[in-house]
């Protein structure tokens, strides 16, 4: 049986220097597909603390983040070219050094490719909510998932959700409740957004068409 995937791979028009910057700084920034496990802490220059970013968009929240922590390593997946070749611009354009990219499904390269407990933190912005009853199987956050994701955190590392979206807030809420592997770091299971995390393209619309916007950081339990 085909795997369900949380997202539909479509392939935009790439901007001229969208493919410029895919011919020559993915060589430098970008990691190839394959099955290998990564040396996490060598992917670097510097070894420092690693977060990976699941599904950046069009890159400049996370390029964003990591010009404004650059004591801090950042890995970014996105399965859509245009927002790789966005990323890999913005990070010649600001001289980044601590991040890297890899443009393949999420869910296989932390299966196979992300060796457990070596992340510090996991981010997950704004993915597609599924809101169709019938697609909501299709949400990437599920037990199965949220476990995975325990298991590539080291203990005390943090999964931070965003969603515009308020009944995947609540399913977001009740799996990570639900999970025997993290607990909430506020009250409930929202916390405020973290003066870290800049504003989204995504989350822009959401707010444009009214939506709340819910932050959700859990901690992994030692």
């Amino acid at each position: 049986m085909r795997p369900v995937r949380s997202f539909v791979l479509r392939q935009g028009r790439l901007t001229r220097g969208q493919d410029d910057a895919l011919q020559n700084f993915w060589p430098v920034f970008g990691i190839d597909r394959g099955d290998s496990a990564l040396d996490v802490d060598n992917l670097f220059e510097s070894k420092a603390q690693v977060t990976l970013e699941i599904g950046f968009g069009d890159g400049v929240s996370l390029a964003t983040m990591a010009e404004n922590a650059p004591d801090k390593n950042f890995i970014g997946i996105e399965v859509h070219k245009p927002g790789v070749g966005r990323l890999l611009h913005l990070i010649d354009e600001k001289k980044l050094t601590n991040v890297r990219v890899m443009d393949d499904d999420a869910v296989q390269i932390i299966k196979n490719r992300i060796p457990e407990a070596s992340l510090d933190r996991v981010q997950l912005f704004f993915p597609d909510p599924w809101h169709k009853k019938r697609h909501n199987k299709r949400r990437i956050v599920q037990d199965d998932f949220v476990s995975l994701i325990a298991s590539r955190l080291k203990p005390g590392g943090v999964f931070h959700l965003a969603t515009d979206w308020e009944p995947y807030a609540e399913h977001m809420a009740e799996v990570m409740e639900a999970s025997a592997d993290f607990s909430s770091m506020a009250d409930t299971p929202y916390s405020p957004k973290p003066e870290e995390r800049p504003t989204t393209k995504f989350e822009t619309r959401g707010i444009k068409l009214g939506h709340g916007v819910w932050d959700l950081l859990y901690q992994k339990q030692d």
